[in-house]
């Protein structure tokens, strides 16, 4: 598509020099995986926006920033910029992370990876980190389920554990990544209960060779309309790809198939992520 809906926005996908094993994960073997490969996927797909996450990987807070501002402007805006910090790291790490992103108004989000790191959302050492993210209005979305590597804890990625941050913080606005696959009946009540807490899509196809890919497109089809079923609307879930894991045609078409009115496919596809991360 040449001339892509700008009004469409992927809220999840990764692009870093610090990706592990491309090869090996991304949803194929010649995906090109640089800023004109990923714009060209995201034309195709007619998604004009999307959120380049950074990963835990990263070696530092001001690694993550140097990354993101280059992508942003390769990109001519259409790659957000989104940050990470490992709160195991220390205080002094921390503080420094905070400093690092009071000086960039570029910053869309902050991504945390409990899961892939050990701690739970609740940790108090992230307390200064929601306290960041209310003063200036910055969504923390939070990896939530399955891990990519196998070393990963998943009792630390549990949504439930989310639970606790979102009363503490009303006024911080918390995305559960992945739908929280497989605990998903748990990321569906922690959206309903929770008018701060909303949800992303990415990452629940795998690849397309796989033998039951048909079985498991149709399977996660029926998680997320048993979300917004659960919750009552579409208006806290966002699209996201999970991108290079999963195709972003893919993906979208995930969501333009679901048996809901096609304002709220068009929600998810980019109204409610324009909204959450004031992206107009």
């Amino acid at each position: 598509m040449a001339n892509p809906p700008k009004t469409r926005v992927d809220v999840h996908v990764h692009l870093t020099r610090y990706w592990r094993d491309l090869a090996g994960t991304a949803y194929r073997p010649d995906l090109a995986y640089t800023p004109k490969g990923l714009l060209a996927e995201l034309d195709r797909a007619g998604v004009g926006t999307a959120l380049a996450i950074a990963i835990q990987h990263a070696p530092n807070v001001a690694a993550t920033l140097e990354e993101g501002r280059s992508l942003l402007a390769e990109s001519g805006g259409r790659l957000r910029l989104v940050s990470t910090v490992d709160p195991t790291s220390g205080e002094e790490k921390i503080a420094e992370a905070l400093a690092l992103w009071a000086k960039s108004p570029e910053l869309t989000a902050i991504k945390l990876f409990p899961g892939y790191l050990p701690f739970y959302p609740h940790d108090r050492r992230l307390d200064p980190v929601y306290e960041f993210a209310e003063q200036h209005r910055l969504p923390v979305m939070i990896h939530q389920g399955d891990t990519l590597e196998r070393n990963g804890l998943l009792k630390f990625a549990r949504p439930i554990e989310v639970d606790e941050v979102a009363v503490r913080w009303p006024r911080v606005q918390f995305v559960l990544c992945h739908l929280g696959n497989p605990w998903v009946d748990e990321t569906a009540e922690l959206v309903y209960k929770n008018l701060n807490v909303w949800t992303d899509c990415s990452g629940l196809l795998p690849n397309p060779t796989v033998r039951y890919f048909r079985e498991t497109f149709e399977q996660a089809r029926s998680l997320l309309t048993s979300v917004v079923a659960t919750v009552g609307d579409a208006d806290r879930v966002l699209y996201g790809s999970d991108w290079p894991l999963e195709s972003i045609a893919m993906a979208v078409n995930l969501v333009e198939t679901l048996p809901i009115p096609e304002e709220e496919r068009e929600k998810i596809l980019g109204g409610n992520a324009r909204r959450l991360f004031r992206l107009d």
